[in-house]
């Protein structure tokens, strides 16, 4: 892993409108804060995960680094190039460019294959919209993608139904890397898979990316599958990031609240194994009307009355390791 950076995001922002209801006039009323303000870096040959509960604006977060949504504001840079920039006002050819240069692994692998098209033709639509390889090389090509990600030839034939969970996640990744990408977003990736197979998964994703250099943003609920394929771990709540570390001394010595209470949410193996837990009280705000403050406050057993008046920075308490607490 290098220390240059593929991935930078800097004070991202997404607001969703809310309107009023009507039929023929609307005005808005109020926006959902989905993603406010966040900013970290993705290094080359890096996987890099965010983890948090639903909602909390990890796939808004993708699908803004990618530009499938359009920011309300702040900056992406692939491999120091502006991605908005890039997208809204650069030539067709940058933006295919860009498109083959970042792809992403969807966390339904059913859902995001064509039922009508053959796997051949899933993973050979990149060449003919992109035009890198030449027509004459597509089945060797797909062949060698197949063989790639553990299927056989004669797969190329068949159809995204006649294929297992995890055979289907194969084919989607396969197609991502169609078009040789240097970063791919990994969407929770195993969450519909057998515990057998996520580790098949997982095992084929270190693989890439120890033989093509690809960097990762690998987004789940799963902490253990983090723990076994991430470099370094974000974690989110309401649309912020409270905590961001290298995964061991993350799951060694998690500093902020939810953070320790995400770690004591996992199952430990062991029935004799006795630990205190912390228990969050009350549900996740409404990210309409976040709290004021730290937006974890209303939930946190540790909260003080400060903690609703000041909004805690991302700071680095030690080397490489940042919380967004004001107690610490």
């Amino acid at each position: 892993m290098t220390d240059a950076y593929i991935i930078q995001v800097k004070n991202l922002v997404k607001y969703f409108p809310v309107y009023s209801e009507g039929v023929i006039f609307k005005k808005q009323v109020a926006k959902v804060h989905a993603v406010d303000n966040i900013s970290f870096n993705i290094k080359e040959k890096e996987t890099f995960a965010l983890v948090g509960e639903s909602g909390c604006g990890k796939t808004t977060t993708a699908r803004l680094i990618l530009h499938l949504i359009i920011p309300t504001s702040g900056e992406i840079l692939f491999e120091g190039k502006n991605v908005i920039e890039k997208f809204t006002s650069g030539k067709k050819e940058e933006k295919l460019q860009l498109r083959r240069r970042m792809q992403i692994i969807f966390q339904n692998p059913y859902g995001s294959l064509d039922p009508r098209m053959t796997v051949y033709d899933i993973i050979s639509e990149p060449f003919e919209i992109h035009k890198h390889v030449p027509k004459k090389d597509w089945k060797e090509r797909v062949y060698k993608l197949l063989k790639l990600v553990g299927l056989e030839e004669y797969h190329a034939e068949r159809y995204p139904h006649e294929f297992s969970g995890g055979q289907r996640q194969r084919i989607c990744i396969a197609r991502a890397l169609a078009v040789e990408p240097k970063f791919i977003v990994a969407d929770e990736p195993v969450s519909s898979l057998d515990v057998s197979i996520r580790a098949q998964i997982l095992n084929l994703l270190d693989e890439l990316q120890q033989t093509m250099g690809i960097s990762y943003l690998y987004i789940s609920h799963d902490l253990s599958s983090v723990r076994q394929i991430s470099h370094r771990v974000a974690v989110m709540y309401l649309g912020e990031i409270v905590e961001l570390a290298q995964t061991d001394e993350l799951y060694d010595n998690p500093l902020h609240p939810y953070t320790t209470a995400l770690m004591e949410a996992v199952p430990i193996p062991d029935p004799k194994t006795k630990t205190e837990k912390i228990f969050l009280r009350g549900e996740v705000p409404s990210a309409i009307n976040p709290p004021p403050g730290c937006r974890f406050n209303p939930r946190c057993p540790k909260a003080m009355d400060a903690c609703s008046q000041k909004k805690p920075e991302l700071r680095e308490i030690k080397k490489g390791h940042f919380v967004a607490c004001i107690r610490l």
